[in-house]
């Protein structure tokens, strides 16, 4: 069963891989540098910022920087637990696939799926009902993963993990967040 699965994700895998060009190869690129999202992250404190205000904004931010350090961790101990090769590095479909980017840390699951959704997930369930577009957050990781994939270093079982353990972590977070709300920083509105 495990077999028929790892075939299923690697030919997937190469499928995704080879609808890419060399066109497009720099903006994926760029996409996937988390520095490069700055901007997004500054005009979403922004806007938190005024909708909460400054108390608010900075507890949110403290559960945030947990969240992620939390799931950094947690997946870099799957990733040495596990040891899958990213697919830039297996010898089996190396040849065959377009490596934009190479890296030699291991491949199962994607931190940046798992960050992107924790996050995002996060952020989702706490501000839902105070934006009304606010679940376009999700474009966020969704666009943010799948530069992984085309650039050769994840396979679609490691981004719809880092999905599952990314939406986990932050769920988890938001339940621990809404009870230290509640009894320290309570909203009015």
């Amino acid at each position: 069963m495990l077999e028929k699965l790892e075939a299923l994700d690697i030919q997937l895998f190469v499928f995704l891989n080879g609808l890419g060009s060399e066109t497009f190869d720099g903006l994926w690129l760029f996409i996937t540098k988390q520095v490069n999202w700055t901007p997004l992250f500054l005009l979403l404190l922004y806007i938190i910022y005024k909708k909460v205000g400054a108390k608010q904004t900075l507890f949110l931010l403290l559960f945030v920087a947990a969240l992620i350090a939390f799931t950094d961790q947690t997946t870099n101990l799957v990733k040495n637990t596990f040891q899958r090769l990213r697919p830039c590095n297996n010898t089996d479909i190396n040849t065959i696939i377009r490596v934009v980017q190479s890296r030699n840390s291991f491949s199962f699951f994607s931190g940046h799926a798992a960050n992107s959704m924790a996050v995002a997930s996060f952020l989702f369930l706490v501000l839902r009902k105070k934006f009304q577009y606010f679940g376009l957050l999700f474009l966020w990781p969704l666009i943010f993963a799948y530069s992984r994939i085309y650039l050769g270093l994840h396979y679609p079982i490691d981004i719809l993990t880092g999905y599952f353990c990314g939406f986990t972590f932050g769920f988890l977070t938001y339940k621990g967040y809404q009870i230290l709300q509640k009894k320290y920083f309570p909203i009015t509105n």
